[in-house]
């Protein structure tokens, strides 16, 4: 499945904390189509759901779905902090091209879609 970074879970534990979560959320990464390059990564905060894929790292979840689980086997998941580039980012080797803007991508071949645990 994904690799979590340090970095990234401590910015996800910082973001649940700076806003009083009461429930059990985490962050949500999933693929959906769009961007520039066919396939755009999207990070929401969310509560998990039936069918998900759940990364724990350091005490913070991450969510990815059935769908976009094939597309995310593998990839990494950072955040860099700094004057450019600031936020969650994936690297991912199952894109054969991503865009400038580092939020898009196309697949290497088509990925097949898991099922199931």
């Amino acid at each position: 499945m994904i690799n979590v970074t340090e970095n990234a879970a401590r910015e996800l534990r910082s973001l649940l904390e700076a806003q009083k979560q009461t429930t059990r959320k985490g962050l949500r990464v999933q693929i959906t189509k769009g961007g520039c390059s066919g396939l755009h990564y999207e990070m929401t905060l969310d509560e998990s759901k039936s069918g998900d894929e759940v990364v724990e790292r350091d005490g913070v979840q991450f969510f990815i779905d059935n769908e976009s689980a094939g597309y995310l086997s593998g990839a990494t998941l950072d955040f860099h902090g700094g004057l450019t580039g600031t936020g969650f980012q994936i690297t991912n080797p199952n894109a054969s091209r991503t865009c400038g803007c580092g939020t898009s991508f196309e697949a290497a071949k088509e990925t097949p879609v898991q099922s199931g645990h």
